[in-house]
């Protein structure tokens, strides 16, 4: 039975371009994270405590907000008091960038999912880092653990990568429960490159030269797309370098869920790319013993549970969020142990 927001909300959202429809959404929650009724009004779609314990880090419920949907990390409060167990801001760059040209995200409700091609559209590290600051000084700062996800300019040659994710890494640390380095975006030109085993070697050592003053978590995203070889490698490179966890997955280019007279370029996300994350997820959690956050076609509590089967520790949902509204963080929290 669809929900409320199903029935009323997101025929409304959908009516309009994709693109427009999120930003009107993140700007409804970044000035309800500025007004502490509606805060508390909003703390109603809250799912039960789950609290678990993970590389260090405590969060109330494993229920966490992909990156993607708060780029800019404009609406924080709001999140928490939404009843997310944690929060993924960016993919944050180096550098400021507008991203692809429009139109670049694109809604395929028989398949309840999205492609997109966005670009690490982001205002950029120093003044994501500036809005952080504010935030932390007005004491509105929430109560569950903040990620910061960093990613590759796209200006910047691959040969320069590691000092462009530097960069962000040495603003933004202090902000963050942990960072996770996004080297599995489509959108990117060349970006999946630093999936390869040398390529990540180099980006991680260079990240933890500069991780040992009170280190902070840093954790890898990878693609859906790898072939059993290619993880092999990736989850080397993280075991050798102290990667405190994998997320498991990013967006995905296969395409055979799409009508071919619908297709769009882009990274294609929501329930059709359910199945290939969990078997990642179940495939990394069979050779390591790195925690994973599963993100990636969780559109429901039955997807939700097989992760968690699958090795899991932590979820995280974004296209789910679209289809289904709020009520899908209760249903998550009542589906998994």
């Amino acid at each position: 039975m669809k929900n409320a927001y199903e029935r009323f909300v997101r025929p409304l959202l959908f009516s309009i371009d994709p693109e427009s429809a999120h930003h009107l959404g993140i700007a409804s929650l970044r000035a309800a994270a500025n007004l502490q009724p509606v805060l508390r009004a909003l703390e109603r779609f809250r799912p039960e405590p789950k609290p678990k314990t993970v590389f260090g880090v405590h969060f109330p419920n494993p229920i966490g907000l992909a990156a993607g949907l708060d780029k800019n990390g404009v609406a924080l409060p709001a999140w928490a008091a939404l009843g997310f167990g944690f929060i993924e801001i960016g993919t944050v760059t180096a550098k400021a960038q507008p991203g692809n040209p429009k139109p670049r995200i694109f809604r395929f409700p028989k398949q309840s999912a999205l492609i997109n091609r966005l670009g690490f559209n982001n205002h950029g590290a120093d003044a994501i880092a500036r809005r952080l600051k504010e935030l932390k000084r007005s004491g509105r700062w929430p109560k569950v653990p903040v990620g910061i996800n960093i990613g590759k300019s796209m200006g910047t040659p691959i040969a320069e990568a590691s000092a462009d994710y530097l960069y962000s890494f040495q603003l933004l640390r202090e902000f963050a429960d942990y960072i996770v380095l996004n080297v599995s975006s489509p959108n990117t030109p060349g970006l999946r490159e630093l999936q390869g085993a040398q390529a990540l070697a180099e980006l991680l050592r260079a990240i933890a030269e500069k991780n040992l003053c009170t280190p902070k978590p840093v954790l890898v995203k990878i693609a859906p797309d790898l072939t059993l070889d290619e993880l092999e490698s990736i989850m080397a490179a993280c075991e050798a370098n102290g990667v405190a966890g994998i997320i498991a997955t990013n967006t995905t280019l296969d395409h055979s869920s799409i009508p071919p007279d619908q297709d769009q370029q882009g990274g294609l996300s929501g329930a059709p790319v359910s199945e290939k994350s969990t078997a990642l997820v179940r495939a990394i959690a069979a050779r390591s013993t790195i925690p994973i956050i599963a993100s990636g076609g969780i559109v429901d509590g039955d997807s939700a549970r097989e992760k968690i089967e699958a090795g899991a520790k932590l979820l995280q949902i974004y296209t789910g969020l679209i289809f289904r509204g709020l009520g899908l963080l209760r249903e998550i929290a009542e589906a998994i142990p």
